[in-house]
């Protein structure tokens, strides 16, 4: 049997997690998913949070720490050998969790599973090129049986955007009507159980492009990258846009900035980000990204900078109602000075607009005054 290396503690994305599942499968070995499939209340973790458990005791993701992700390592590892899957419910009260701080008052409910063989490896290897493709997609897993009319605890299924199965475990048949009870990607659904059957979406993946390699936008896209954003990079030098100083980028796009973004496709959902090495380029840019359809466009700079970019791209036929829509000055106020401090609340930013849209700091909050 191949030998792979246990699994490490520590925190990890979805893609991660599932690509050390996968590689696990592929060698022939057992694997324990414990996932988080209700959270009621105050949680360290939320419906859809997943942690892989080998034989072992490695452990690639996490519920949370403290003693609730413990208990149900523990468990997960007697688990191993035994069929089908199993709940456990934890409630974080003061009796619970007092000396890892987890006293949040709310529920959560964990699946535990030993997982192996070649269907569950066909499942989960589907799991993980949709994540890749980043177009979004719902996993459906039944949790009570009784009530979702299939029998079978723990059993998965994945619907994409269009509705159809990409594919499901372990194997039966499709119950009628499941398809049409997934909520639809557009509305930005949140995890919830719902007729016995615990949905979990998976939203589509967010492309950032950076218009300007430099300090600061190499700093924003290192940061971005770990926050789950496809890192697209935009600059007219080689010597700054490259794979060495951008090594998470997607895609590096080398040439004038004027003829790379009036190229690019930008769909809703693109976020662009405006940060060059001169006011020029930063108009140039903003001339052409802000007439598109990306819900977000960002631009970096002092207010005296961006109001006279604004009035040059109204001079020059550029609606206001267009203008209106850029982030500027970008990031959220936290008194930013070094360039990380910058980076962080530009991404701070992105995050809050990905996940909660227009509650988010908005550019209209931010009037632009004096200089």
């Amino acid at each position: 049997m191949p030998c792979v290396a246990p699994f490490l503690a520590g925190s990890a994305s979805m893609r991660e997690i599932l690509r050390a599942l996968v590689q696990s499968l592929q060698a022939g070995r057992e694997a324990i998913v414990c996932q988080v499939v209700e959270t009621r209340g105050s949680t360290p973790q939320k419906a859809g949070a997943m942690m892989i458990v080998d034989p072992e005791g490695g452990q690639v993701g996490t519920l949370g720490g403290g003693c609730v992700e413990n208990e149900v390592k523990q468990k997960a590892i007697r688990h191993i050998g035994t069929p089908g899957a199993a709940i456990q419910s934890f409630v974080l009260d003061h009796d619970y969790a007092w000396a890892d701080g987890l006293i949040c008052g709310g529920k959560m409910v964990a699946l535990v599973e030993c997982v192996r063989g070649d269907a569950a490896l066909a499942y989960f290897r589907a799991e993980m090129g949709l994540l890749e493709r980043g177009e979004g997609f719902t996993e459906a897993i039944v949790v009570e049986p009784d009530r979702a009319g299939i029998p079978a605890m723990g059993r998965r299924f994945l619907i994409t955007p269009e509705g159809e199965i990409a594919g499901s475990w372990p194997d039966g048949p499709t119950p009628d009507g499941l398809k049409s009870r997934a909520a639809s990607l557009a509305d930005r659904p949140r995890p919830e159980v719902r007729g016995g059957v615990a949905w979990i979406p998976s939203l589509p993946r967010v492309r950032l492009v950076i218009v300007g390699a430099g300090h600061v936008g190499q700093a924003v896209a290192e940061l971005a990258a770990k926050a789950d954003f496809d890192v697209w990079v935009v600059d007219d030098r080689a010597q700054f846009a490259n794979a060495e100083r951008f090594p998470a980028a997607q895609r590096i796009l080398v040439g004038p900035i004027e003829d790379v973004l009036r190229n690019l496709e930008v769909t809703p959902q693109t976020y662009c980000l405006i940060v060059t090495r001169g006011h020029g380029h930063d108009q140039e840019a903003l001339h052409h990204l802000a007439p598109t359809p990306a819900p977000y466009v960002g631009l970096i700079g002092s207010r005296r900078k961006i109001r006279l970019i604004f009035e040059s791209l109204v001079e020059s036929g550029i609606s206001r109602d267009v203008l209106d829509r850029v982030a500027a000055p970008v990031g959220l106020e936290i008194g930013s000075q070094t360039v990380s401090e910058i980076a962080v609340s530009i991404v701070a930013e992105l995050i809050a607009r990905r996940n909660l849209g227009r509650k988010g700091q908005s550019p209209s909050s931010r009037p632009l005054g004096p200089a």
